[in-house]
């Protein structure tokens, strides 16, 4: 997937300023992207280490092998996970001002 189809992708998903995104939405769309084949979509499959040990080692594993991706592949897939981590912590930020708001009832 190039650059350009991304963005139509993303747009047609969220509209032209992501005015349509939610947190629900939004891992709607990522579980869509992966179960699509993202990796196959940018160049093929990202292989982390298996024998990692903590999960930081696999984030390091992984920032190091975006490194060496082509930008436009890069890009997507760094794109990607910022939106994933905002929006995550968008539904918990939610979660915890519902909770204030309804007690534990929820």
């Amino acid at each position: 997937m190039n650059l350009q189809d991304f963005k139509d992708r993303i747009r047609k998903a969220f509209g032209e300023n992501l005015e349509h995104a939610t947190p629900e939405n939004v891992r709607e769309f990522l579980c869509g992207m992966t179960a699509c084949g993202l990796e196959s979509s940018i160049d093929g499959r990202m292989v982390l280490d298996e024998d990692a040990s903590s999960y930081e080692e696999i984030v390091k594993d992984f920032f190091s092998k975006v490194l060496d991706m082509p930008r436009e592949d890069a890009i997507i897939v760094l794109w990607l996970l910022a939106f994933d981590l905002v929006f995550s912590a968008i539904e918990l930020q939610q979660a915890d001002r519902f909770r204030s708001i309804f007690g534990d009832s929820m």
